[in-house]
Parts: C-alpha cells; structure tokens; sequence
C-alpha cells in the first residue's frame, strides 16, 4: 500500500486501529522507491495473519525498514537480490522464534544474518532495521503503521535526502488529507451558521 495509508488519519486510522486490535497486522516493511515498474514511489507491505491472536506475538507487530536494502537495476529501478529476500524472509522466521531458512539466498543470506544477529542468530531489535513494538507503543503512536516510526536510524547513520524526501511526501500527503477535510468541515459549519440564522 502507500506510505500515506500506515499514518493517515480519520477513517484509514480506525481501519487500522482495529485491525491492530484484533492481532491480525503481523509484520509491515518499508519498501524504498523505484521498487515497481509502474510506480516510483516507496510503499510500505502490509502482512496481516488471523492466526497470530492465539500466538506468542499476539501483542506485538514486526517493523522492518527496508528502504536501504536493495540492488540498484538501473537509473530507474531497483529490486532485491535472492539474499536480501533471503534475508527479509528469515528476519522474519527469527521473530516468530522459527529456525532460518536458507533456500534463499544461501550461503549470503546466513552470513547476513550472522552478521547482524549472531552466530546463533535469535531475533533482536536492531536500531535502523527492525523492532517488534507492543500495541501499547503502536496505540501511543496514535495506530500509525508507518515503520519508521518504530525502527529509528541506526547508531552513527544520518537520515539521507531520499529518506527526507520520502518522509516529506508523506508528511505533505497527510496535510494534503487534513486540508480537504479542513475544508469540508468549514463548508459543513458554514452551512450550519446559515441555517441558524435564517430560522
């Protein structure tokens, strides 16, 4: 989906305020932009599991940013290698306390995950990359979806101007969605104020 729809608010925040509560939302990962062929803009995938309620992971939902793994295709297009799916794929397994799969991306994706987690790789919250975040969190964060809001940046990494541009298109498309409704609420009182008036 897009950015917009795991921050917006009105009716797409009680969407998902119910979505959350009813423990279905399991993982959402921040895809960078020029990722699809027709679209160039970043979007966020949402994974949402009706199982997960009678889970371990029932209070919580996995945040993944994804936005600086990728391979650069051309001056327009990027996609994954087998190893960052690989990679994605096991960071997953690893919060759900599953054991690594190495069918894809093999031996790269092992190194990778040795590499952030450990030898004996086990899920932990790694600044910058991922962060399982309690409804409690996710409640105070006023039911935003929107990973960044939970990952942060890694120790030492500055925010990049194609972060800053992507966290400026959304913030713009927010305002944009509060103008309209601004808007519509002013028509609605103006209306109301006339009526008044003429009675």
């Amino acid at each position: 989906m897009a950015n917009s729809a795991s921050d917006a608010r009105s009716s797409e925040q009680e969407l998902r305020q119910r979505l959350i509560e009813a423990k279905a939302v399991d993982v959402m990962v921040a895809v960078g932009p020029n990722m699809f062929y027709t679209v160039t803009l970043p979007c966020t995938l949402w994974f949402l599991d009706r199982g997960k309620a009678k889970s371990k992971r029932a209070e919580t939902v996995l945040f993944i940013d994804a936005r600086h793994i990728y391979r650069q295709v051309d001056r327009a297009h990027r996609d994954w290698t087998p190893a960052q799916i690989g990679f994605i794929a096991n960071l997953v397994r690893l919060y759900r306390g599953e054991a690594p799969d190495l069918t894809v991306g093999g031996e790269e994706t092992a190194a990778k995950l040795a590499e952030v987690f450990g030898k004996k790789p086990a899920y932990a919250d790694i600044p910058g990359l991922c962060k399982a975040a309690t409804l409690k969190e996710i409640e105070a964060q006023g039911w935003s979806l929107n990973p960044g809001r939970y990952v942060g940046v890694a120790p030492g990494e500055e925010v990049s101007d194609e972060d800053f541009k992507a966290q400026l298109e959304t913030l713009n498309e927010e305002l944009e969605t509060l103008n309209a409704q601004a808007r519509t609420l002013e028509q609605t009182i103006a209306a109301n104020v006339a009526g008044i008036l003429e009675a």
